[in-house]
């Protein structure tokens, strides 16, 4: 008899844990539908005239100065993976010196350019108030708001800063134009008069309510998962591509991409951003819902290695830091894809040690069996007759990064089933 009470007694102090890890299955949660990796921001570099533009680039004045953001406020366009009714905005101040001021919030679907969907504005609160104050390093999330939006819907939310905000923690390639206007037009239909540029200012995700079955995808990478050299305004990055394949099949439908791509960033190092192995508990294990994250970087480990000799990298090294990623994943109970280098032959820090090293990575990637599943992008856009090298067709001229119709083979290269 003491035997039994003793043990119900156990259950009894076990039970709220063991509801709180239980999750029936007509539950929702949170998952990120939406997001971005973040930085300190860069103001953007004068044209050279001799470049070649990228296929993203249109021409744009910087309104931000020394001081950052002050009465203006930042229009700031995105692309939801999965659909839903309700969702929360998430900001950040992952890169700030000082305290950030937001003073007013809304977000509401996406018209044409700067316009938002008449009756579709909401002013977002943030513990029932109308702004907020984030702290430097600090996450903040919204409360939620009731918005529904169709899968691939572009949604469009606006900041306003009373205040200076000092350099603001940034995004540099959003591949869409952000509006930035004197005072607080948060809730005005359009801002014609805007300043314009292609980057993110602050704003770090945006999750949605979602049925149990739901996760994300993370695309972790360099500027080649960022989505660099595509046009503008197209959503014609591979991780763009392969939410719009996700969403055209009912079996995954339910499946977001998050985009995590630095331009510049490298495995080991920090350069472009902080290394991957540095970021990833912020852009990988901190997004809502994560099931998969698909990695695809070592390309800017390599090149820098073959031009800076105190700099220089072995395909163990890298090795070594693609399996710090697998492990660090696994043990929070996500599937780790690696992704196959594609081919630079051409490109200006490209050298034939640091070929040798692209190589040696590859054949592990594919062959070790430490990734849960491979997709073999340097199959999907090499030039068969020389396979050191992208095809001409997918080449937008820098023989590095890919072009739109490059990106689309590298998404279609993607086996669906792996996210099955």
């Amino acid at each position: 008899m003491k035997l039994r009470l003793t043990l119900l007694l156990v259950l009894a102090q076990a039970s709220p844990f063991a509801v709180a890890q239980a999750k029936p299955k007509n539950s929702e949660h949170w998952v990120g539908t939406w997001g971005t990796a973040e930085n300190l921001y860069a103001a953007p570099r004068p044209a050279v005239a001799a470049a070649a533009p990228a296929a993203s680039a249109t021409p744009q004045r910087s309104p931000i100065g020394p001081l950052g953001l002050a009465n203006q406020t930042v229009r700031m366009m995105v692309r939801a993976s999965i659909g839903g009714h309700r969702l929360r905005v998430k900001l950040a101040n992952a890169f700030g010196s000082v305290p950030v001021a937001i003073a007013a919030a809304h977000i509401a679907l996406r018209g044409k350019d700067s316009e938002i969907v008449a009756g579709s504005d909401n002013a977002l609160t943030f513990n029932g108030k109308p702004g907020c104050t984030i702290g430097p390093g600090v996450v903040l999330f919204s409360d939620p708001v009731e918005l529904t939006f169709a899968p691939l819907a572009d949604l469009a939310v606006s900041l306003y800063f009373a205040g200076e905000s000092g350099p603001p923690t940034a995004h540099s390639t959003g591949l869409h134009n952000t509006y930035i206007q004197e005072g607080d037009v948060t809730a005005q239909p359009a801002l014609p008069d805007a300043a314009r540029t292609q980057s993110y200012y602050y704003l770090a995700g945006i999750d949605t309510m979602a049925p149990a079955t739901a996760a994300a995808i993370v695309t972790y990478g360099d500027s080649i998962t960022d989505g660099a050299r595509s046009s503008n305004e197209s959503n014609h990055s591979w991780p763009a591509l392969l939410a719009a394949r996700l969403a055209a099949k009912k079996e995954t439908a339910h499946i977001a991409v998050i985009n995590m791509g630095i331009g510049g960033n490298r495995v080991l190092r920090d350069n472009s951003g902080v290394s991957a192995l540095g970021r990833f508990d912020r852009d990988v294990l901190s997004q809502s819902g994560v099931k998969w994250v698909m990695f695809l970087e070592g390309i800017n480990d390599i090149g820098r290695g073959s031009t800076v000799p105190e700099e220089t990298v072995t395909a163990d090294d890298l090795i070594a830091g693609h399996k710090q990623i697998i492990e660090m994943a696994h043990a929070h109970g996500i599937k780790a894809i690696g992704c196959t280098l594609t081919p630079y032959e051409g490109a200006g820090y490209a050298r034939e040690p640091g070929e040798a090293v692209r190589e040696a990575l590859n054949q592990w990637i594919r062959s070790s069996g430490a990734y849960d599943a491979v997709v073999d992008f340097e199959a999907a856009t090499r030039d068969t007759a020389n396979p050191k090298r992208i095809r001409a067709e997918f080449d937008p001229g820098d023989h590095l990064h890919p072009n739109d119709a490059g990106y689309k083979a590298m998404a279609d290269a993607i086996n669906l089933a792996i996210f099955k």
